[in-house]
């Protein structure tokens, strides 16, 4: 059964989703097949940052109201989307299509950072943001970026913020980011 290779899919699902295909009429499951195959023969990775696109540069790339000279690191295109939910950042992404990670046998040559420090070598990008999970690799890679982008002076290197979230209980909170919400604390402006 196929289905039970994607992601989340386990072999009961895999079950329903055959026997689900199965009763589907045969034009809806010829659609169904077009549609896969369209999207593994279309869409393809943006050359300048790595998100997914239907050409060659993708449509935030390619959009001259944005900020070329700010580019938000990160992990997935999962995490592009996640950010421009969010309608706050106006800037450029990089996809590095996965985080370091020796446990898992990736490596910094294994993701797109070598493309990061070029983009950053051809002098517009002013500040790269780093916007990877919170974890151990996040933080390995995040540091990894950072020593790489240490001969360029003049880019500024910040991290997002990190603390508790909105509707969270401090007692159920990590220590590590309980207490990174208390470094990083900001002024209390109560209008």
């Amino acid at each position: 059964m196929e289905f039970s290779h994607l992601p989340g899919i386990g072999r009961k699902t895999a079950l329903r989703l055959v026997l689900w295909m199965l009763r589907q009429d045969d034009v809806d499951v010829e659609h169904f097949t077009d549609a896969l195959l369209s999207l593994k023969h279309e869409i393809k990775y943006c050359h300048t940052c790595h998100n997914i696109s239907d050409s060659e540069i993708c449509p935030i790339c390619s959009d001259s109201r944005r900020d070329a000279s700010t580019v938000c690191v990160v992990e997935s295109v999962q995490d592009v989307m996640a950010i421009e939910n969010t309608q706050q950042f106006k800037g450029l992404y990089h996809v590095l299509g996965g985080v370091i990670s020796p446990m898992d046998g990736i490596g910094p040559g294994d993701i797109e950072i070598e493309s990061l420090v070029s983009r950053v070598a051809e002098g517009d990008v002013r500040e790269v943001i780093l916007a990877l999970s919170p974890t151990m690799e996040g933080d390995t890679t995040n540091f990894y970026i950072y020593r790489k982008l240490a001969p360029y002076p003049d880019v500024r290197i910040s991290i997002i913020a990190r603390g508790v979230s909105v509707g969270n209980e401090l007692e159920y909170t990590d220590e590590i980011t309980l207490g990174r919400s208390i470094l990083n604390r900001t002024l209390f402006e109560g209008k």
